[in-house]
This record gives structure tokens, C-alpha cells and sequence, in this order.
């Protein structure tokens, strides 16, 4: 995937024209990431917000006593470290890379000064209305089906119908990515294998045969 695809498939920016859509790449860059850096630290001030290009990227925060609680797990195309533009100028989360990663990062300031013409801020503040309908789904999404239907959803959303599944994500950050946590998504795991779905060795997920059949 590259930005033009990103820009056009995010959730932030894919209902804008074609030449706004050109204007917000024109104001970034791409960046490349090893995996296991950091982004931007919870608290920090924000300077820019970020397209993930290729990679995934965990969205954290800690305890005070500590312990790290994921916010989000995020795969390509989607867009991060936006509250800045609107919110607050600080970030209110931690991220790290997963792997390997290709950003495109584009800076507040620039956006900012986007945001004073009057063409592109109407059109924009209409993307956003669109955003907090997907808010709305998401809560929706979480009540309406219980955490083994997640499961399979997370997977025919993110890899397609297969039989056979490479996962570059712990099972920590599945959890997080399924909402739900490490604990209730280990017991899920257990079950699955004990009625014999799906059997998971390391990094591989294999699915029983014709089991998408029924699913639904």
C-alpha cells in the first residue's frame, strides 16, 4: 500500500476530494521504522499525526502502578496521533512499531494552516462526523457479538477467508485488537482447539476445513 491508497482508505480522509487529498500529502513524509520503536510517548507534545503505510502499530497507555494497557492495535491504512488537531496538543496514549513500518507522518502546524481555508475546513469537519458514526459502530460492534465471533471477524477483516493464517501479532495484542483481554482471550483459545476449529502453533492459525461455510 502507498500513501495515495492510505490517504484514500482511511477513515480520517477518504471521503475528501481528490485535490484536498493531494494537498494533505503534499504537506508530508515518509518515514521507515524498525520494529519495536517508538513513535510518541504518552503526554507528549504533539507535532504531527500519522498515516500507517505498511506495518501495524500499538497504541498503549500505563498505570500508575506501572502496567501497560492496550488501547488499539492498528494495521495498515489507518490514521493515529490525530486527537492533536482537535482535542489537545498533548498525546494521550503511547505507540510502538510491531514490525517493520512505513509512516507517512504530516505535521500539525501545516494542518493547522490547511484548516484556515475555507474549502478544505467545511469539507473536512464533514469527514469528522463521519468518524464519530464509526465510534458509534465500533461500541456496537463490541455488544453485538461475543468475543468468539470477534475472533473470526478479526480475521476475515484483516487476512481474508483461509485456512491457513500467518499472524505477525502476539496473542496479547489480538486480544486488544478483538477487545478484549489476555485472560478471556486465552480460555477462547483453549476452547477453539478443544472442539478442534482451529489449532495454533507459533505464528500459524489453521482453521478447520469448511468451517467458514457456516459461519456467518
Amino acid at each position: 500500500m502507498n500513501i495515495d491508497q492510505s490517504l484514500q482508505n482511511s477513515e480520517l480522509f477518504s471521503d475528501l476530494s481528490e485535490e484536498h487529498l493531494q494537498d494533505i500529502k503534499d504537506m508530508g513524509k515518509e518515514i521507515s521504522m524498525e520494529k519495536g520503536k517508538s513513535i510518541f510517548y504518552e503526554g507528549e507534545v504533539g507535532q504531527s499525526l500519522f498515516v500507517l503505510i505498511e506495518g501495524s502499530v500499538k497504541l498503549f497507555r500505563t498505570t500508575e502502578d506501572g502496567r501497560e494497557v492496550i488501547v488499539r492495535i492498528l494495521t495498515g491504512g489507518e490514521i493515529f496521533g490525530e486527537v492533536i488537531l482537535y482535542v489537545n496538543e498533548t498525546y494521550p496514549v503511547s505507540s510502538v512499531t510491531l514490525d517493520k513500518t512505513i509512516l507517512y507522518t504530516i505535521p500539525r502546524k501545516a494542518f493547522h494552516h490547511l484548516m484556515e481555508k475555507e474549502y478544505f475546513r467545511n469539507e473536512f469537519i464533514s469527514v469528522i462526523m463521519k468518524k464519530q458514526r464509526y465510534l458509534s459502530n465500533r461500541i456496537h460492534y463490541l455488544s453485538a457479538y461475543d468475543v468468539e465471533e470477534r475472533f473470526f471477524k478479526f480475521l476475515l477483516e484483516n487476512y481474508g477467508e483461509q485456512q491457513i493464517y500467518e499472524i505477525n501479532l502476539s496473542k496479547k495484542d489480538f486480544a486488544a485488537a478483538i477487545g478484549t483481554i489476555p485472560e478471556t482471550f486465552s480460555r477462547l483459545i483453549s476452547r477453539l482447539k478443544k472442539r478442534e476449529i482451529i489449532l495454533w502453533e507459533k505464528k500459524k492459525i489453521t482453521v478447520k476445513e469448511d468451517f467458514w461455510l457456516d459461519f456467518e
